[in-house]
């Protein structure tokens, strides 16, 4: 099968988790859904196409940073001595809060189309996008550092493989229970030490009301992963594996 092998650097980046507020704590790599937005947003997709992803890389060090904070309830009015803004009738508190910033981020995205047919639409919109590319929020630029299109095979090898220095991956989570990918460590008797994430990829829209009454929600579609770091794949693993010259590992989902 054929991929969109895309390597792309972040200054300074946010891929917030879902359950963080007070504190935007930041995934160590973007999620499935955050790639698969960019992609479609870059393509100008106006329906959902069906991909496989896979994401690895690295940063320098964390650091946290001020953000202006709005903050307002459903139907709450004014109060002068509650809020700092007022808009129409009703008031918005504003202040500050902290977000998580990843340093000096490194990424190797692989894309792999359900209809191949597309691979080469997907390849020239990262190669001549029509706006710059973000991944995270909004002012999260990506700088593209190179994109090609590659084969995807998978193969039973012949001799161990190690990824990257430094570098981490979201691995399938059967992956590793079939012992396909092995962590640094292992072999002191701790078996799994990469985190574990359940992160969104796509979404339906169930409407959890009546066709009178609508309450539409998305409902997500979740994959269990690792992450870790320091990862190494024995002889005699089942793993995809793309042609490039440096041949990496991929860990599609």
């Amino acid at each position: 099968m054929k991929a969109i092998k895309v390597r792309l650097w972040q200054d300074l980046v946010n891929y917030k988790k879902p359950t963080s507020f007070q504190l935007k704590e930041t995934y160590p790599l973007p999620p499935y859904s955050t790639v698969i937005g960019m992609v479609h947003n870059l393509c100008q997709y106006q329906t959902y196409h069906a991909m496989k992803i896979s994401i690895q890389g690295k940063n320098f060090s964390k650091v946290n940073d001020l953000y202006t904070r709005y903050e307002f309830k459903n139907g709450m009015t004014y109060d002068s001595k509650r809020h700092q803004l007022k808009v129409g009738d009703y008031g918005v508190g504003k202040g500050i809060s902290t977000t998580e910033l990843l340093v000096d981020v490194k990424l190797t995205l692989h894309i792999i189309p359900e209809d191949q047919s597309i691979v080469d639409e997907i390849y020239n919109a990262f190669l001549h996008p029509w706006e710059y590319p973000s991944l995270g929020r909004r002012e999260d630029i990506a700088i593209i550092d190179k994109v090609k299109v590659v084969e995807v095979e998978e193969q039973i090898l012949s001799k161990d493989i190690r990824m990257r220095k430094d570098y981490g991956a979201y691995i399938p989570k059967d992956w590793v229970e079939n012992n396909y990918i092995l962590f640094k460590n292992r072999q002191q008797g701790i078996s799994d030490l990469g985190t574990r994430f359940q992160l969104t990829k796509n979404y339906e829209l169930v409407n959890y009301g009546t066709k009178k009454n609508p309450k539409v929600f998305r409902k997500w579609n979740k994959k269990e992963v690792y992450y870790a770091t320091y990862l190494s794949a024995p002889r005699k693993s089942r793993v995809y594996i793309d042609n490039d010259e440096k041949k990496d590992i991929v860990f599609m989902v």
